[in-house]
């Protein structure tokens, strides 16, 4: 067995956000399930993470203790990753990339970057949390919600779909986070139920309001918490996080799910994917079903608050069961086409990046 040793490599990309790049190399075709007997590992195995250092780091270290398997992970968004792998190509040194949310995913997925996983590996997960095309597997479910100042705001008045955020009265009073992965997923999956044209003018009712902006989830609650701005869409885990950290008596911020059925209610998945380079290696596959085990779902659900996708495996305590949520009815494999959503904000004057 390998000696375990852990090189952590923070990644600093000069690269936008925004997952606009159009010109990348299409990879290899997806290798048939189980076709191909697991090479030699040669060095570290390599792992593109859109999950930050201060959340899976540890699980990494858990992964090196229990396996002896030697990682090299680089750290950076979901969306920056995603940028990295379409423009690295065949040429990239990943052998394996965990992203935040689906629709990177579907992106590296679309552009042949990712092989497909072995049935014994997708069955662990409901369909609606894998890609159609075997490529990707869902680890964490993450819901979009409303939250709201409770001193400014009802929680019977907050919104609770898309329609209502865009409503006049919340004028200069919404945050989002432009360039987040997780929102560009969010307006993917309005573009998927709603239309292209009904999207757009959701993001000009959006821009008209005088929507304000922030780099990520974190500004977003911390300005709700302090009375900065009075609503903010984010993931559900960051409320229920910071209500652990500072008792929920002390969160000012108040959290709403989305309306049944009504794309403010999107559930998301984030999920891992095998790299061209990382085929054939018995290491890459050892992560995967390590991110499917019952300590690593265990591990998102205690520490962060996210759903386990795992059956079987307990939820985050006092947060709703994820069979009561109801998002739309949106196929995650189709969330890849976020460069597109990103153009869209663009041509709407709400900055991405």
């Amino acid at each position: 067995m390998r000696a375990a040793r852990r090189t952590t490599t923070v990644v600093t990309l000069a690269l936008a956000a925004s997952f606009g790049l159009a010109g990348c190399s299409s990879g290899t075709e997806p290798a048939e399930a189980g076709s191909e007997a697991p090479a030699a590992d040669d060095g570290p195995l390599v792992v593109y993470s859109g999950r930050s250092e201060d959340l899976v780091a540890p699980l990494f270290e858990m992964f090196e203790q229990e396996t002896g398997i030697e990682t090299e992970v680089r750290y950076a968004s979901s969306a920056e990753q995603a940028q990295l792998l379409l423009t690295e190509g065949e040429n990239s040194p990943g052998h394996v990339f965990l992203s935040q949310e689906a629709g990177a995913l579907g992106l590296v997925s679309e552009a042949g970057h990712l092989v497909a996983l072995p049935e014994e590996t997708l069955g662990q997960v409901p369909e609606a949390y894998t890609s159609d095309d075997g490529t990707w597997v869902g680890v964490t479910g993450r819901a979009r919600v409303v939250i709201y100042d409770s001193e400014r705001v009802e929680e019977a008045d907050a919104p609770e779909t898309a329609e209502q955020i865009v409503d006049p009265q919340w004028a200069g009073k919404v945050a989002v986070a432009p360039g987040n992965a997780s929102f560009l997923s969010f307006v993917t999956a309005m573009r998927l139920t709603e239309g292209e044209e009904a999207t757009a003018q959701w993001l000009e009712a959006l821009a008209a309001n005088d929507v304000q902006t922030y780099d990520g989830n974190d500004d977003i609650l911390e300005a709700v918490n302090s009375g900065e701005v009075e609503l903010g869409l984010v993931n559900h885990y960051y409320w229920y996080a910071a209500a652990a950290e500072q008792g929920e008596d002390a969160m000012r911020a108040g959290l709403k799910f989305g309306a049944p059925g009504d794309v403010a209610g999107l559930v998301n998945a984030t999920g891992v994917g095998i790299l061209t380079a990382g085929e054939g290696r018995a290491d890459a596959q050892e992560l995967v079903d390590y991110l499917l085990s019952d300590p690593a779902q265990e591990f998102f659900a205690e520490e962060e608050f996210e759903y386990p996708l795992v059956a079987d495996v307990t939820g985050p305590e006092g947060v709703p069961p994820l069979d009561s949520l109801s998002g739309p009815a949106v196929d995650l494999s189709d969330l890849g086409t976020v460069d597109e959503t990103a153009a869209m904000l663009d041509d709407a004057g709400i900055t991405v990046g």
